[in-house]
């Protein structure tokens, strides 16, 4: 008995890295899988259905259930029948893993517009087209006064996190993504769907791609653990998965054999003064913040510096 019997479950970006070992696991614990990808190169460009079918028919040849699909998440009727996919083949959708997405890093002031606008499509929009047509099913079904048990699994990171000079596409794609999650949760709870997401630390095409990075993140020669492998993360998407699974609204930083969760905006400094503020006192008062908060940034936390920025 697998831990997603009778689950169905829709995985984008599934053709390779993380998303790949997402549909593989998904697939051994019983559940019926969407593997989609648009089989593209690494900044979007291209397009291939082979990689989402190897996918599928190594589920299958391990004797499990999978279809692929070629569509684009940032696409509006292409995230609609990436949802359909799951209805008209397997009869129902009970999950959604939203790891699509693309890189193209550049320093802000050289980035042009269509580097900024298409990563943002395909991260941001693109998790929110999927949430978007597979909560109104949901919703239906829940109105209509069937038992809901539904999962969104949301891919942030630690650029988004964290930030990370040279990726303010990225970066704020998925600094938002990690909103989007917990307002979906807010909002989709009410029909039996709960919302999470996750930061991913592993070696992908994407963090292999980071300059300096590469030799720091390869598998160890001596068949030792090695924290960097993309199947590291997917057993916590798998429990995120699961109909028995309560955590719902929350952020999860996962990488090697360690997860964190984090919190959302918090305030850490309050001021306050009788009436409108001078900006003197602004700069006496407001302005010693910055001077803490460099300060705090400096100092190792433990975790993070491993973390690679993708």
């Amino acid at each position: 008995m697998g831990h997603l019997d009778g689950r169905v479950v829709v995985v984008t970006g599934a053709g390779r890295g993380v998303g790949r070992e997402h549909a593989l696991l998904l697939a051994a614990e019983g559940a019926s899988v969407v593997v989609n990808d648009l089989g593209g190169e690494q900044d979007g460009t291209g397009r291939s259905t082979g990689p989402a079918q190897d996918v599928v028919d190594e589920i299958v040849a391990a004797g499990g259930s999978a279809v692929a699909n070629g569509d684009s998440v940032a696409d509006w009727e292409g995230a609609q029948r990436i949802v359909n996919t799951a209805i008209e083949t397997f009869g129902d959708i009970h999950g959604v893993v939203n790891n699509a997405g693309i890189l193209r890093d550049r320093m802000l002031v050289n980035m042009t517009e269509d580097e900024f606008d298409s990563v943002i499509a395909v991260h941001l929009k693109g998790s929110w087209l999927m949430m978007r047509h597979a909560g109104a099913y949901w919703r239906e079904r829940a109105k209509a006064g069937e038992t809901v048990q539904a999962s969104i699994v949301n891919t942030s990171s630690t650029s988004g996190l964290h930030s990370n000079p040279g990726q303010s596409n990225y970066g704020a794609a998925k600094s938002g993504i990690a909103t989007l999650s917990v307002i979906a949760a807010q909002e989709l709870g009410r029909y039996g769907v709960r919302v999470n997401a996750i930061a991913p630390s592993a070696r992908t095409r994407m963090t292999l791609a980071t300059p300096g990075l590469g030799e720091r993140i390869g598998a160890p020669e001596d068949g030792s653990f090695d924290k960097w492998d993309p199947a590291n993360i997917s057993p916590l998407v798998a429990w995120l998965c699961t109909a028995e699974c309560r955590a719902t609204g929350q952020v999860y930083w996962v990488g090697g054999d360690e997860v964190a969760r984090y919190l959302e905006w918090t305030r850490i400094d309050v001021a306050s003064t009788d009436g409108r503020w001078e900006i003197d006192d602004l700069e006496a008062t407001v302005g010693s913040w910055e001077t803490d908060h460099v300060k705090t940034r400096s100092l190792k936390v433990t975790g993070v510096e491993e973390m690679p920025r993708g």
